[in-house]
């Protein structure tokens, strides 16, 4: 193995499950033109060596989602994971609840849609069971679905556990109230609670450490962000601004959404000081942004997204960087509150 490799860690203080200290996201596998990511997919066979050198590297958890390509990043991710492990050597996560069609059935966390769901999802990905299912988001905050009683969307949940299909449950984004009160409801019941939050959380989206994150290390669940890089713009793939995208990404359809996610009027300031503080250090500016995410004690797996092999190894050698309180200061300090995403309804 290669010297700097990921440690295994605990996914929180409520579950046994042991996880690579980072978790590959991976929405950029499938079919090339296929979903709303369908521009800057990569298929089987370019996705490939990617897998093998993280798997090289220590990493042993991957995250998915059913709207991903439409189902094609499951199945590629399947096939992949099924050839070069063995089933008890890794930690497969993937999410249901947005739409799948436009029957008003195929989508949202009803008990019709849980069951068939979970069963789509075994069947793209050619296992038997999913180790750790992730909720897209809230049970009423998927579009057409907002009327759904929670009980309905826990007690399938539970069932789907209780059926052997799924070890783990983990949620996505949404208020810290809403989950607070899922937990809760889970509990009262005897249902299965849910062990991991997977939330938007990096340097120039911080609205997350006012509630979410806190509520999260307090009650021992897991805190695995998503898109802790800012989908590039913690990187340099913009260049100080949206209009200056430097990869197939950023220059593609999604830019929108990524102008859309970080609004703040320090954004690119903020995304200066990282490279600042990478030349300081001898490290590229990624590494910096994710050192800092790895620093703080609450956080334990991010999702990382990749396109190539070096972008591997940096983000794993970003696990050991350690960062000076005082760069962290400097980093965090240009930070101005934001409108909270989940008010607009997305995140």
């Amino acid at each position: 193995m290669p010297a700097d490799t990921l440690d295994a860690v605990q996914l929180g203080r409520n579950s046994g499950l042991r996880v690579s200290e980072l978790c590959l996201g991976t929405m950029n596998f499938g079919e090339p033109g296929r979903g709303h990511q369908g521009d800057w997919t990569l298929g089987l066979d370019d996705a490939r060596p990617i897998f093998k050198a993280a798997i090289e590297q220590g990493l042993f958890y991957f995250d998915c989602a059913d709207v991903y390509g439409l189902g094609a990043c499951e199945r590629v991710v399947g096939q992949l994971l099924r050839e070069l492990l063995p089933r008890d050597e890794f930690v497969i996560a993937t999410k249901i609840s947005n739409p799948m069609g436009e029957g008003p059935n195929q989508g949202g966390l009803s008990r019709k849609h849980v069951m068939e769901g979970v069963d789509a999802c075994l069947e793209r990905l050619g296992l038997d069971y999913i180790d750790h299912l992730v909720i897209h988001r809230h049970p009423q905050g998927v579009r057409g679905h907002g009327e759904l009683p929670i009980e309905e969307s826990l007690e399938a949940l539970h069932d789907v556990v209780k059926a052997g299909k799924v070890l783990y449950l983990g949620a996505s984004s949404m208020f810290a109230w809403q989950f607070a009160e899922l937990q809760l409801t889970a509990k009262m019941h005897g249902w299965t609670p849910f062990v991991s939050m997977q939330n938007h959380y990096n340097l120039v989206y911080r609205e997350e450490e006012r509630e979410m994150n806190p509520y999260c290390a307090r009650s021992g669940v897991a805190l695995m962000p998503w898109s802790p890089l800012a989908r590039g713009v913690l990187t340099g793939s913009y260049r100080g601004g949206f209009d200056k995208g430097g990869t197939e990404r950023s220059k593609g359809r999604d830019r929108v959404r990524t102008e859309g996610l970080y609004r703040g009027a320090a954004t690119f300031d903020i995304a200066e000081r990282v490279v600042e503080v990478a030349e300081r250090y001898g490290k590229t500016p990624a590494q910096i942004a994710l050192a800092w995410m790895m620093n703080k004690p609450e956080i334990t797996s991010p999702v990382v997204g990749v396109s190539k092999i070096a972008q591997i190894e940096q983000l794993v050698a970003a696990t050991k960087i350690r960062l000076d309180p005082d760069d962290v200061t400097y980093l965090e300090e240009l930070y101005q509150p934001v409108e909270n995403l989940l008010s607009f309804g997305t995140s």
